[in-house]
């Protein structure tokens, strides 16, 4: 059964001019990230009030000055990636910031998104994707650290890192998928859909400027280290499998899609899963030696075919006019 020990620790003072935040952060088998993540979440423009630490299974023993600072839950088996949003619920603060572990923020993440939810309330992450096809995950235009965006942009779904309300979880356990449904897979999905079916509320992507790492929600450097090790959920080569699953789950359920469908997205879609759902396996059951390799092609290709492949007719919701940046050289009035 699920333990949960509470520590609590001097928090932050309260700010007159920042909301509270709580920070939600992953110990599963990235221990050597989880101090670093801590640090950088601590020395946040935007401080957080509460720091929560969920750990999935024991692979490492949490470091001591993190169980002095953070409140701890522990799983003695591995419940997946939607176990940390129930656990998200013991939060306090008026907002919730979910990391995955291999995701270092930039020291102004947090004050990016209270900006960017003042003009777009809604769904925030570092990663976003706009799937060109309802027929698979894996074709689909990648917005955030991965390929930067100067203003906030409308997308289906975002990752790696949330930010939102906290009384939005409510919204979140409202439906619940099928209990055969793979835990490791579609939080994500099922956040956006929630949110929007409930709601009416949009998911986006912040500004990612270029040469203002600062107000990225994943700092590249360490987002490429961690998530190309073998420990990540989408390094196992049945992840295309799995997310495909969740992902037609969601679009059948009502999962709202940003861009126009076309049949030429439709083709492309269905020639990817030719290639990776048949010829993909058959090779490497051929060549087994070569499973390392193909898993390591897979990471850099998503980012490859986003940047080549066009994207047209694009239907935006947002008005340039109201999109607010941060600027890189000040930060907060904290007057």
């Amino acid at each position: 059964m699920p333990v949960i020990n509470r520590n609590q620790s001097e928090r932050h003072e309260k700010s007159t001019f920042v909301p509270t935040i709580a920070v939600v952060l992953n110990a599963f088998k990235r221990g050597a990230a989880l101090e670093q993540q801590f640090d950088a979440v601590m020395m946040q423009s935007a401080p957080p009030s509460e720091i929560l630490i969920w750990q999935n299974e024991r692979h490492f023993e949490i470091p001591r000055r993190l169980m002095k600072e953070a409140t701890i839950g522990q799983s003695n088996r591995n419940l997946g990636v939607w176990a940390r949003l129930a656990f998200s619920l013991n939060a306090r603060a008026e907002f919730i910031c979910v990391l995955d572990d291999d995701t270092i923020p930039g020291a102004r993440w947090f004050e990016n998104c209270l900006t960017t939810m003042s003009t777009h309330e809604g769904l925030l992450g570092a990663r976003g994707l706009r799937f060109r096809s309802p027929r698979t995950y894996m074709n689909a235009e990648d917005i955030g650290w991965g390929h930067p965006n100067e203003k906030v942009e409308k997308v289906d779904i975002v990752g790696h890192a949330w930010f939102f309300r906290r009384e939005w979880l409510s919204t979140f356990w409202l439906e619940q998928p099928p209990p055969d449904f793979d835990s490791r897979v579609g939080e994500d999905m099922h956040f956006s859909y929630t949110l929007s079916k409930y709601l009416g509320l949009n998911t986006y992507v912040p500004p990612h400027p270029m040469g203002c790492l600062d107000l990225w929600g994943s700092l590249p450097e360490f987002g490429n280290l961690y998530g190309s090790s073998e420990v990540g959920i989408s390094s196992d080569l049945d992840s295309q499998t799995r997310f495909d699953r969740a992902y037609k789950f969601y679009v059948g359920r009502g999962l709202i899609l940003t861009l126009p469908r076309s049949r030429k997205n439709d083709l492309h879609a269905a020639v990817l899963n030719i290639i990776f759902n048949v010829r993909l396996r058959s090779f490497i059951r051929k060549f087994p030696k070569l499973r390392n390799v193909i898993r390591t092609l897979r990471r850099t290709s998503k980012d490859g075919q986003s940047k080549t492949l066009p994207v047209e007719g694009r239907q935006r919701e947002i008005n340039p006019a109201n999109d607010i940046v941060p600027t890189c050289t000040t930060g907060l009035d904290k007057n």
